[in-house]
């Protein structure tokens, strides 16, 4: 009898693998994990013992409807219930959003280079990613992606900041580019990184939610609250956006050690904004002695920094290591460096100095 391998999907040829950062080295000098733009700081003030409590019922399931998690946002937000959804990250609820509404056939748009997930859960949705290029400057170019909407259009990410370049779209264009989307296409503003934004002009996309039915936010508590290890990440959409989230979701996916230290979190919002705070000047610190050292940064209103260095990157990101830092690196396109402690900002800092000193 010949032995055959199981059937899988054919669509899943070639897809993408997820390349996360690079842990720092283990053993040896210490050295700065700047590559996942985590936040560097420990939990927020409560939410360690909070989760500690709840870890004493992980025998039990969590609760299936996150109720004190969404009622929290709700009131945060000032949103309906109803137009709230939690899941793993907010990259699980990206995942359940292109599941919802892309499949074989359809077109999930968004721009190149964002987040490296994107291909991924569109080509698992058996769905045809159209990736439309980055300006110049390393920014959404929203004409060319309105340009490139078809009859087979189904979603739209805008990540703003994107990732990994920390650029921006501002209000003026966003909302000219909304215009153009047909009001049946959902147009899904990615805002993983809101937290960090400093540029007035940059909207919030809870305001425009509020306003436009096709437009859905993503958030997360990953980056500024400090819960990455936790994985829990929630989107505000209009019915039935929300509803059709609700259905995708993996039953008990968020753990109840993530939602009761997600609701914590929420409730130590001083202690967060003055965290923030410090990590934007170390960010400023950053882009400001790079620029002097004669390096091109874009305007990041993210929590790291990005360098377009082409087929020296890999050389710079192993320069980094054996400096004591651990980045992002892009091979043939750029760098991404996350904003950590400013001992680790310190040495990548020195690190990029000398680097260039040598080209």
């Amino acid at each position: 009898m010949s032995e055959t391998s199981p059937k899988l999907r054919a669509v899943l040829e070639g897809i993408p693998t997820y390349k996360p950062g690079k842990p720092a080295a283990v053993g040896g000098p210490v050295t700065y994990k700047l590559s996942s733009n985590e936040n560097p700081y420990p939990p927020l003030p409560g939410v360690m013992e909070t989760a500690i409590a709840a870890a004493g019922s992980f025998n039990r399931y969590p609760d299936m409807a996150c109720t004190a998690l969404m009622n929290e946002l709700a009131d945060r937000f000032g949103v309906p219930l109803s137009h709230l959804s939690t899941g793993t990250g907010s990259v699980g609820v990206a995942q359940q959003l292109v599941q919802a509404t892309s499949g074989p056939g359809d077109e999930v748009i968004y721009a190149w280079r964002s987040f490296e997930a994107y291909p991924i859960i569109t080509q698992i949705s058996g769905a045809r990613s159209v990736q439309v290029p980055l300006t110049e400057g390393d920014v959404h170019d929203l004409d060319a992606m309105a340009d490139a909407v078809t009859d087979r259009t189904r979603l739209i990410f805008v990540c703003n900041p994107n990732n990994p370049t920390g650029t921006v779209v501002r209000r003026a264009e966003l909302e000219r580019f909304l215009d153009r989307v047909p009001s049946d296409v959902l147009v899904v503003l990615d805002e993983a990184y809101r937290e960090f934004i400093r540029d007035p002009e940059v909207p919030d996309g809870v305001e425009i939610y509020r306003r436009r039915p096709n437009v859905c936010v993503l958030r997360t508590f990953s980056k500024a609250y400090g819960l990455a290890g936790l994985r829990v990440g929630f989107a505000i959409a209009h019915e039935p956006v929300a509803a059709a989230l609700r259905k995708t979701a993996v039953p008990f996916g968020v753990s109840q050690i993530a939602q009761e230290a997600a609701v914590a979190s929420l409730r130590a919002e001083d202690e967060l904004l003055g965290r923030v705070g410090s990590l934007v000047c170390e960010r400023n610190r950053v882009v400001e002695a790079l620029r002097d050292q004669g390096w091109t940064v874009p305007e990041t209103q993210a929590n790291f920094v990005w360098l377009r260095l082409g087929d020296r990157t890999t050389d710079f990101a192993a320069f980094c290591e054996k400096s004591g830092v651990v980045v992002r690196p892009f091979p043939g396109e750029g760098m991404r460096v996350t904003i950590g402690e400013a001992e680790a900002n310190d040495i990548f800092i020195k690190a990029a100095e000398t680097f260039r000193k040598e080209l």
